[in-house]
């Protein structure tokens, strides 16, 4: 009975809005419509409102070439989402040319790019993944092999065909975005990697690895027959058979190296090891993780609200979020949070005694940076409070309240609030009758007064003393 209501709910949710968070304008981009047939599957998940997890994504299908082809309208996106498949063209033409693909992403626009041996990737493409620090072979067919991971069934001599353990969690505290597997065992599941190609990734924070060749892996061109392969473009874990990268704005960019994997007959597929074990493939489900990610239907964080306000007893005026603060107030700052997991958001949690999300109280530099702790009082269903009490430093100035919590596979969460700090005010100082430190100086004033007004009183009212007069005989 729940999947049913979880059914109902998730069918009104796409009638009224889009269930990915940034909208369900889907483009996809290949050379003939009929090459679609391959991958049904992976399309109709897509499109899919029938089972759990609804998408209802609106498919758009073009050709690179097409003069019918816009990403922009009047500077607005005119989709949510761009798919790339392989195409046998060098060029995509004007319409999606490198700086109109980088526009797109500065507009919020998430891309899914796939690739394959058999075909040159275009040049806009290429264009596109040089400026996010991801490097292809030079060749642009490079092709990953592997003599010891490959499936025994479909490619016995040529090894093309990589035989893979599902992905680590990228959170050890929930389960993984793309595996559904647990810590404890990351290797029930397996993934084929069908005539894929390797990326290699800069050291830029914004790139972040999703599955990883295996060490006995290895790039080289497959249309140079030699015995020997002298010139390998990567190997190893160099070689990043599935990369994304997200942008300062969030914006998502995946690169598949095989889109074959995405195909029917790879979907939960049968594949045979070396040894002769033979196990299903977890593609499908592998599939559907790795576009919602990008496609922001998993790992979106969203700030509800953010309050600071004095945390004093009876603080006159007590209001939420003041444009001033004294300096030495007890402060206390508060921020909502919530993640978007594809249907409905819920709840942002981070295991016990964590300090990943931390609070800066900074003017040039932090004179505080405090770990956020969260707040049952003012969570709720939907959302976790994060809370904070510190005292505002002995420096008056303009300060920020600045949280700036970035983390892969999680979108960007950068929330600054600008306050002014004043110094104590004349009649804000403890008078000095309240200081028994002052006591002893505060008596020493007033028996100096006391005796200054005492020697007044004598001095005024005391008769002068009159000069002496000599009585003697009066003579004649």
């Amino acid at each position: 009975m729940r999947p049913l209501r979880s059914l109902l709910a998730c069918l009104f949710a796409a009638g009224v809005s889009a269930l990915s968070t940034s909208g369900n304008r889907l483009l996809v981009i290949m050379d003939d419509v009929s090459e679609k047939e391959s991958y049904s599957q992976f399309l109709g998940d897509l499109e899919s409102l029938s089972y759990l997890p609804c998408r209802g994504f609106q498919l758009s299908f073009e050709s690179p070439k097409s003069e019918s082809l816009s990403l922009f309208h009047l500077g607005e996106r005119t989709y949510d989402h761009l798919l790339f498949f392989p195409t046998k063209t060098k060029g995509l033409g004007p319409n999606l040319t490198p700086n109109l693909l980088v526009d797109f992403v500065n507009a919020k626009g998430n891309i899914l790019v796939t690739l394959s041996s058999g075909t040159t990737a275009p040049t806009s493409l290429i264009s596109l993944l040089n400026e996010l620090d991801i490097q292809l072979p030079a060749d642009r067919t490079g092709l990953v092999v592997d003599h010891f991971n490959y499936d025994a069934s479909s490619s016995p001599d040529t090894h093309d065909v990589l035989v893979l353990p599902a992905p680590f969690p990228v959170r050890p505290d929930v389960k993984d975005f793309f595996s559904g597997a647990d810590v404890s065992s990351p290797s029930e599941k397996v993934l084929a990697f069908p005539r894929g190609v390797g990326a290699t990734l800069g050291n830029g924070p914004l790139l972040a690895p999703i599955l990883r060749a295996p060490r006995t892996a290895y790039s080289y061109n497959p249309k140079e027959q030699k015995e020997t392969v002298d010139d390998l473009f990567a190997a190893g874990e160099q070689l990043a058979l599935v990369a994304t990268f997200q942008a300062r704005n969030s914006a998502r960019v995946t690169l598949v190296g095989s889109a074959e994997m995405l195909q029917d007959k790879w979907f939960d597929a049968e594949v045979k090891t070396k040894e002769g074990k033979a196990t299903k493939t977890f593609n499908r489900e592998f599939a559907k993780r790795v576009s919602g990610w990008t496609f922001n239907e998993i790992g979106v964080l969203r700030v509800n609200w953010i309050e600071h306000r004095l945390d004093e007893p009876g603080a006159p005026n007590n209001v939420s979020n003041p444009k001033i603060y004294r300096v030495k107030n007890d402060v206390k700052y508060t921020i909502s949070l919530s993640e978007y997991s594809w249907t409905a958001w819920q709840p942002f949690t981070l295991p016990p005694d964590s300090d990943e999300i931390q609070l800066e109280f900074s003017m040039l530099s932090p004179f505080h940076r405090l770990a956020l702790a969260p707040d049952a009082s003012l969570s709720s269903d939907t959302a976790t409070a994060y809370s904070v009490r510190f005292k505002v430093p002995d420096r008056h100035g303009i300060f920020n309240f600045r949280v700036s919590y970035k983390r892969p596979f999680l979108s960007n969460v950068e929330e600054k609030n600008t306050v002014s700090v004043r110094h104590i005010g004349h009649d804000e100082w403890p008078r000095s009758w309240a200081i028994s430190g002052a006591w002893p100086w505060m008596s020493g004033i007033g028996v100096t007064v006391v005796g200054w007004l005492a020697f007044c009183v004598i001095w005024m009212f005391s008769a002068p003393v009159g000069p002496k007069v000599e009585v003697g005989k009066k003579t004649q």
